[in-house]
Formats: C-alpha cells, structure tokens, sequence
C-alpha cells in the first residue's frame, strides 16, 4: 500500500479535532455547541469568551487544514492526493468523528487548507476576506465572498484541476453550512463583526 494515501485519512482524523470545544473546557466556558449560534468556531467562541479564546480557536482551526497538507507536499504527494488530503481535514473539520460528527462552518479550516496548498492563493483569500470585512463588518460576507474568488485564484495561478475540483466542492459545502447566514444577511438580521469581549448584545 502507497503510504500517500495514509494521508486522506490522516487529514479527517487531524481535521476531526474539534479546536472550539477543547478551547472551550480547558477555559471553562460553555460547550459552543449548546451556546451563542451553536457552531463550534471561532466566531461563536468569541461571544463565550472573547478575543484571547477566539484566536486560539482560530489558529486551531486553520492549523489543522494546514498541517496535513503540509506533510502531504512534504512526501511529494501529487495533486490528486493533495486534493483529497485537503478535502479530508475540511471534512473532518465539519463532520467530526470525535465530537458526534457537529463541526463548524469551516471557513478557518478552508483557510488553513487553502495556504497549505499553495500560499499565493492563501493570500489573494485572505485579502479578499479583509476588503470585505472592513468595507461592511459582516463575517460571513467576507467569508463567502473570499471563498468564492479561491477557486478562480487556484485557477489563475495553480490550475490543476483535482485542486481546483476540491476547491469547487469546499466553496459548495461553506455555502451550505453558511445557508442561515446568508438568510440573515438578506433579512438584514446579520450580526456585524465584533471587537469586544464577551457576548453580543
């Protein structure tokens, strides 16, 4: 058996370590699951325990779509390994195999996937995310909209197609766990980024 393809499952497994609900008990906050918007990311953690648990929550999440990858360059894995390797993580992210299969929304994750394969794209990603936030202040907003150019990025500057493939399914699946958000966001009821400790009023 070809140890590359140890890889895909090594990917969902790390990817499975649900980095909001460890943050969560070692902090002695609420289950982010039960609290806030219930999703297990570091949006939600915020609002249970501010900035400090936020970016823990974040830097979790978006290691375990990179470092997977990661390893997965370093044994010279091909495209179409890399692909499903970056795949797996998102997915184990969303679908947690330790946690009761209740992950997140996976953007930090998709982020974190998206540098590991290849950095440049990570940065047009990010940027596009930073011009939206400060333009409107909608999380979600930036978050769709820069996962939407990821693929046309991968497209412009890696084109090969099993990454641009992964990365068309990644950008569907975001959509559909963003389907609430995209509601509030056309109801007017999405709430805007917040810098403050604490819950949101």
């Amino acid at each position: 058996m070809n140890i590359d393809y140890l890889l895909v499952p090594g990917g969902y497994l790390f990817g499975s370590i649900s980095t909001a609900i460890i943050v969560c008990r070692l902090m002695g906050l609420p289950d982010p699951r039960t609290e806030g918007s219930r999703n297990p990311g570091a949006t939600n953690v915020a609002r249970l325990g501010g900035k400090k648990a936020a970016a823990l929550t974040l830097v979790g999440d978006m290691l375990k779509g990179l470092l997977p990858v990661l390893i997965a360059h370093a044994l010279q894995a091909g495209p179409t390994i890399l692909a499903a390797t970056a795949l797996a993580a998102f997915l184990g992210h969303l679908y947690p195999v330790f946690f009761g299969f209740r992950g997140g929304k996976g953007v930090a994750t998709a982020l974190g996937v998206i540098y590991g394969l290849y950095w440049p794209v990570g940065l047009l990603t990010t940027a596009v995310w930073l011009g939206m936030a400060l333009l409107f202040r909608y999380s979600s907003l930036a978050a769709l909209t820069a996962i939407l150019v990821t693929p046309l990025g991968f497209m412009w500057l890696w084109p090969e197609p099993p990454v641009i493939i992964a990365m068309v399914l990644m950008t569907v699946m975001l959509y559909w766990r963003h389907r609430s958000n995209i509601a509030n966001l056309l109801s007017g009821e999405e709430g805007k980024i917040s810098f403050g400790k604490g819950k949101k009023s």
